[in-house]
């Protein structure tokens, strides 16, 4: 029967139905903080109705992580109001997870990156790194006793283009793709190269640090990319092992599956 999952970001929602381990059927849509609980309910209604994946008839449940908690409220209304028949997960602390959390503070980890190293410690086993690229760059790291150690935050790259637009006087918006070369011979590809190579180059550096932070060498962790900018930087990066665009969704699949018991 299928799952259907929701990674709630600041900037866009990623929903997911998953058959077993299988993503049958993924829609990535705005995270609107003043759309309602009702609002929600018919836009989530209206995707699945016209998959041909699922039948809202046949859903087992809901996996839900979220790092806004205005639309969290929404979500845990819209599955009391609409969807009260069905079972439903929300990542948040005192959900098992099956996994250490060893920070000081486990409550204020957002919980997606909690779901990623879930994901990774089941796929990849440990020490692990998870590079999720979304609205910041997160960088999660499990141990090689498969515990979740911390990690880091930088801004995303959308963050630092739209930055650099408002405050640059000379400078504007760009479209996000690898320009023809690193020294680039015009502002436009200025911009791109400094965001393309510069994150690259910054990935491939924290993951070092990471590494040695561990005692372990970069080439025996594994180090996974993720999050809807992961194709725009995978191939320029020299530390990835593995490129899991929905780790986020197997994670909440692992967390339902490990509570809804």
């Amino acid at each position: 029967m299928p799952l259907v999952t929701a990674d709630i970001g600041n900037g866009h929602t990623t929903l997911g139905v998953l058959d077993g381990d299988e993503v049958v059927a993924t829609w990535r849509v705005s995270t609107d903080e003043r759309r309602t609980a009702d609002e929600w309910a018919v836009l989530l209604r209206g995707l699945l109705a016209e998959s041909d994946a699922v039948d809202l008839r046949d859903v087992r449940g809901f996996s839900v992580c979220s790092a806004v908690p205005s639309v969290l409220a929404e979500w845990r209304q819209m599955l009391n109001s609409h969807f009260g028949g069905i079972a439903a997960v929300v990542v948040e602390p005192g959900v098992r997870t099956g996994i250490g959390v060893m920070t000081d503070n486990p409550r204020e980890v957002g919980s997606d990156r909690i779901v990623n190293a879930v994901a990774a410690a089941h796929y990849f086993g440990g020490p692990a790194v998870v590079v999720d690229f979304g609205t910041a760059t997160t960088f999660d790291v499990v141990n090689a006793r498969g515990a979740y150690v911390g990690g880091a935050i930088a801004p995303g790259v959308q963050i630092s283009l739209e930055a650099l637009g408002r405050r640059g006087a000379q400078l504007r918006m760009v479209e996000l793709k690898r320009p023809r070369q690193v020294i680039a011979r015009n502002t436009v590809e200025a911009l791109q190269s400094g965001l393309l190579f510069g994150l690259a180059a910054q990935v491939d550096g924290m993951v070092a640090r990471i590494a040695e932070e561990l005692g372990e060498q970069v080439d025996d962790l594994a180090v996974v990319a993720t999050g809807h900018l992961a194709p725009l930087v995978y191939d320029e990066c020299r530390v990835f092992t593995d490129h899991e665009p929905w780790l986020t969704l197997q994670g909440l699949r692992l967390v339902f599956e490990r509570n809804a018991r």
